[in-house]
């Protein structure tokens, strides 16, 4: 079967912005499909939850003073594709038009250290004649054969509506939640294993996260989080302190060793191989690809990357993706180290693919997917899941051949065992599966049959 996804970036004006995230559609007339050698079966399914919660019209439209220009620039245009299409046609817009855009986007970029939004690149959001309207295709959803049922036993002290957008567990299934706060509100919790919060952790302890994005969880049981739009990752201890910071916050850049420089550009996620090495993905790239277009010198490299440091934040190594193709990615926003073998996983979300090397950058193979990647992630048993973002489902992957095996997830929404979006993830020890959703601040338990026979007995 012929599969074609699209994924977009973040709006670009912010009186014009839509939902972040990422859809995916299909081209042939199919609608679903059975199951085969392993897979389970499919079905295309609709961005109902997406629809409800992220498209609902502003009281102005999200486009006061641009009216006229819409209609004299962007007629063929509708929903996301409007943005790109005003910002296409930026200098020929109305006073009344620009100075509206002026003043919103300056509040957006203060919010978000000036990382800038995407509309000069080919990974921007495409317009409507190439599929632009995100959430108008369906998704490939995957029967759930596995088992797993879904409860809520921890509540977000800040409540859902900002989105926990990474969960992770330590050795004693204490569980830390990072969630999107606005500023001066905490973002970082922490919960034992019966629930019972023991951190609240906020702005005077680890800055504001402009962009909270990815948390991991290294052999200490430190924890370390990204701020992708503040270019810096911290190490948190146990119970609570900041203990390293790499990376200059609001200054997005390039590592570059012989000068001393220092910098990361849009870091995602962290993982950790079994010596303790620290790796660090870099590149929101449909963000700000037009991020290097500027004048800083310290800038230049424009490319999604995966830097390696030793445990003490001693330089090893790095590599780019630089272009499409075999071996190379757009972005890294999926991510994970295989405990086993040392190799690292990079989901190249915008592509739709996973892409292998070993530990030490060396190439190894690209798996092709039929959903987004958002998340990687491996349980006990050395198996690798992917998180699928508006696809709203996590999905047991062959490391090997990148075929699903299986599906946990009731697709796209905010019901029961649904995901605005499907993000970072973490098994506890027991092999229950904890995550939070990108776009909501709802943490989701998955609980596999065998343990809740257990809990009823």
């Amino acid at each position: 079967m012929k599969h074609h996804h699209l994924a977009g970036a973040a709006g670009a004006f912010a009186l014009l912005l839509a939902a972040t995230g990422a859809v995916s559609q299909t081209n042939d007339a199919a609608s679903s499909g059975p199951a085969v050698n392993g897979s389970p079966a499919w079905f295309l399914q609709d961005m109902n939850g997406m629809r409800q919660t992220r498209a609902q019209p502003r009281p102005d439209g999200g486009m006061a003073g641009c009216e006229a220009d819409i209609v004299k620039f962007c007629t063929h245009h509708s929903g996301s594709t409007t943005r790109y299409c005003l910002l296409a046609n930026a200098a020929k817009l109305s006073a009344q038009c620009r100075e509206s855009a002026t003043a919103t986007e300056a509040t957006s970029l203060k919010r978000t250290l000036g990382t800038p939004y995407c509309y000069r690149s080919p990974v921007c959001d495409p317009p409507a004649e190439r599929g632009g309207d995100r959430l108008g295709v369906k998704a490939v959803e995957w029967k759930q054969t596995m088992g797993y049922s879904f409860t809520y036993p921890i509540a977000s002290p800040e409540g859902e509506k900002y989105g926990m957008v990474a969960v992770a567990t330590d050795s004693k299934d204490n569980l830390w939640g990072l969630q999107r706060n606005p500023e001066g509100r905490p973002q970082l919790f922490k919960w034992d294993s019966k629930g019972k919060l023991l951190l609240t952790i906020g702005d005077n302890v680890i800055t504001h996260h402009a962009k909270a994005h990815g948390i991991a969880v290294d052999a200490q049981d430190n924890l370390w989080i990204t701020d992708a739009a503040g270019a810096v990752a911290k190490k948190i201890s146990p119970d609570g302190k900041v203990l390293m910071t790499i990376g200059v916050r609001g200054h997005r850049g390039d590592w570059d060793e012989a000068k001393g420089q220092r910098l990361l550009w849009e870091p995602l996620m962290v993982g950790f191989n079994a010596k303790g090495d620290i790796y660090i993905a870099q590149g929101h790239g449909h963000e700000s690809p037009n991020d290097t277009n500027g004048s800083d010198a310290t800038n230049n490299s424009g490319a999604a990357r995966i830097l390696r440091l030793d445990k003490n934040g001693k330089f090893i190594q790095q590599w780019w993706g630089n272009a499409v193709g075999q071996g190379k990615f757009t972005m890294a926003h999926g991510f994970a180290v295989d405990p086993k073998t040392g190799d690292v996983y990079i989901g190249d979300r915008e592509e739709y693919r996973i892409v292998v090397y070993t530990g030490d950058g060396k190439f190894l193979r690209t798996m092709q997917m039929r959903n987004l990647i958002c998340a990687l992630y491996f349980d006990k048993e050395d198996n690798l899941w992917a998180a699928s973002g508006w696809d709203g489902q996590h999905l047991k992957v062959n490391k090997q051949t990148g075929q699903v095996l299986g599906a946990i997830g009731n697709g796209n929404g905010t019901g029961q065992g649904q995901f605005l979006e499907a993000s970072y993830a973490t098994f506890d020890s027991h092999g229950n599966l904890w995550t939070g959703d990108t776009a909501r601040g709802r943490i989701t338990e998955m609980v596999p049959a065998k343990n809740k026979k257990a809990m009823t007995n």
